[in-house]
């Protein structure tokens, strides 16, 4: 039975040995990496990753990173296409073997096959001077000197330094490609990272008769009911032209009852904020949360190039829709 110290300690010990492992990767991305991305970006085919057991498990990750950055990729297991799955490789494809060993019977046995298809092959192998190694075109040197299993045994650092290739890869691809925060958008439409990246401040805003306004002279009677009516907590304020030069909140309006009584008189002008945070619609509504939350308000008036009001939005919205950073 191992004592809590005795616990942190084994803990420790694993992330420093594949910390270590990782680090060493920083060597071995050289010219064969290069020739790598460049053979991949200038293909006109998929990336067609294969391995067995845990390989193939770090090389279905790898298929979905490269999928969401722009590169497109599929899995195929070993076994499965030497049973007909061989199919789904196309003359344009290229094919990643992942092994640790170097000596994965079945991807050996399908060397053969890919050569005869006249796909390239690279190898992400931790076994340099291996079968596989041999019958590559380019091998990514993913060796370690130690699994973190005190045993040597369950693939540990080895898969960790895997990962951490076909990140590499994926990374050095997207840059190439100049995928952009736009692409990544179009590739993930659903789920609070899509609108996050996606969801403009016009397909969410209020508008038209929804929008609070009221003009500098009006008086605060009316400017009240104007932020009651419309439940959004505050109110535009414009001047003769209809353009923006205020804002009274519900803030503004609970402060002012504290110095005085007398609001009888007063205008939205003696009462508003004067120079507002304001957004335009063509931005993105995870941009004006940013704003939100940067200036410690709940609302942010939307205007046009005239700099008049024809849109709110309010932080309640936005979280609803799922735009907060997780």
């Amino acid at each position: 039975m191992l004592t809590s110290e005795e616990i942190i300690n084994k803990g420790r010990k694993v992330v420093q040995i594949e910390s270590e492992a990782v680090l060493q990767l920083l060597e071995r991305i050289n010219e064969n990496f290069s020739k790598a991305v460049e053979l991949i970006y200038n293909s006109k085919g998929r990336v067609v990753f294969t391995g067995m057991g845990k390989s193939g498990l770090i090389a279905r990750k790898i298929v979905a990173t490269l999928n969401s950055t722009g590169t497109a990729s599929i899995f195929m297991h070993p076994t499965d296409a030497l049973h007909g799955d061989l199919g789904m490789v196309r003359k344009d494809d290229i094919v990643i073997l992942i092994s640790k060993s170097g000596k994965t019977e079945e991807l050996i046995n399908l060397i053969p096959m890919f050569k005869r298809i006249g796909v390239p092959i690279i190898g992400m192998l931790g076994e340099l001077n291996s079968k596989i190694a041999k019958d590559c075109d380019i091998v990514l040197d993913i060796s370690v000197k130690e699994e973190a299993c005190p045993y040597d045994l369950a693939p540990t650092s080895s898969t960790t330094v895997s990962l951490v290739m076909g990140d590499a890869l994926a990374i050095a691809l997207l840059e190439m490609k100049g995928f952009t925060a736009n692409d990544f958008a179009m590739l993930h439409p659903g789920g609070s990272l899509g609108k996050r990246l996606s969801l403009k401040i016009s397909e969410i805003m209020y508008s038209g008769k929804d929008v609070p306004i009221v003009s500098e002279n009006a008086n605060l009677k009316d400017a009240i009911l104007e932020i009651t009516s419309k439940r959004l907590g505050t109110t535009c304020v414009v001047n003769e032209n209809g353009v923006l030069t205020g804002i009274i909140t519900d803030g503004d309006l609970r402060r002012l009852l504290e110095k005085t009584d007398e609001i009888k008189n007063l205008k939205a002008i003696d009462v508003m904020t004067k120079n507002p945070k304001t957004i335009t619609k063509d931005l993105l509504a995870s941009f004006a949360l940013q704003l939100m939350e940067k200036y410690n308000i709940t609302s942010l008036i939307v205007i046009d190039s005239q700099k008049k009001p024809e849109g709110m939005v309010h932080l309640h919205d936005l979280v609803k829709l799922g735009l907060q950073s997780r």
